[in-house]
């Protein structure tokens, strides 16, 4: 295998050719909508670090003026995965291990809260567990062939689940907004053999936990979980040296 390359200058010059037109949804704003595709598609990896995003040809692409594009370019700005050079370029920003850890420490402080109480709270347990084993039955179908946009979203789905079940669904928005480091670290990893299939085994322990109400047994198999979601950083780090800082 050939030496990663050291730079993003070393890369061929990465376009915006994954972005695909957007059909807007007129009832709703634009701003938001851009978000959430351009979002989707950073955290893909569809569009990679170093990717210039030109407000002029996105506004083109999307079918609208060039505010709501701006618009949705500030808030990728705040959330560290553009970096946006004024009166120049914007780009798809590397992937900030720092960053990733913090977010990372967060959630798991959150979650371990959370299933402690949904396994421990004495309420009747069987809606949620429903809702938990229809979420892994998704990531499970998704794993022949493997695809991962189907598995990415099932697991999303599953730990919405714990927070809305607990009712704490801002603090999910909280975490999301914090994740986008994350998420593009996970995806890089996610095609480790035995990684999704781990990831489903996972979610299953902490179901059955709950399903058990035995908080103990929920909060160990949660942290066994997070444990291996970062584990593999030094791997990433050397593998894809121009696409990650710290």
């Amino acid at each position: 295998m050939p030496a990663a390359p050291e730079s993003l200058a070393e890369l061929p010059p990465p376009t915006i050719d994954a972005i695909e037109p957007l059909r807007l949804d007129r009832t709703r704003q634009a701003a938001p909508q851009i978000f959430e595709a351009l979002r989707e598609r950073i955290t893909s990896l569809a569009l990679v670090p170093g990717t210039v995003l030109p407000r002029a040809e996105l506004a083109d692409r999307f079918g609208v003026s060039q505010t709501p594009v701006r618009d949705a370019l500030m808030k990728l700005g705040e959330e560290g995965l553009v970096d946006i050079f004024p009166q120049h370029a914007t780009v798809v920003s590397r992937i900030d291990i720092a960053s990733a850890l913090q977010a990372h420490f967060l959630r798991r402080a959150l979650e371990l809260e959370i299933v402690g109480q949904l396994a421990g709270d004495g309420r009747d347990p069987a809606p949620l567990v429903q809702r938990l084993r229809q979420h892994i039955t998704r990531q499970k179908q998704a794993l022949a062939p493997q695809a991962y946009d189907d598995f990415t979203a099932a697991d999303r789905d599953f730990h919405l689940a714990l927070y809305e079940a607990a009712g704490m669904s801002p603090l999910w928005w909280l975490v999301r907004q914090r994740s986008g480091h994350v998420d593009r670290l996970r995806r890089l990893n996610l095609p480790a053999k035995g990684k999704a299939q781990a990831v489903v085994r996972d979610h299953q322990a902490i179901t059955d936990a709950i399903e058990a109400q035995d908080p103990v047994a929920a909060q160990a198999a949660l942290r066994a979980h997070l444990a291996g979601t970062l584990a593999f950083v030094d791997a990433v780090r050397a593998e894809h040296r121009a696409w990650v800082v710290g």
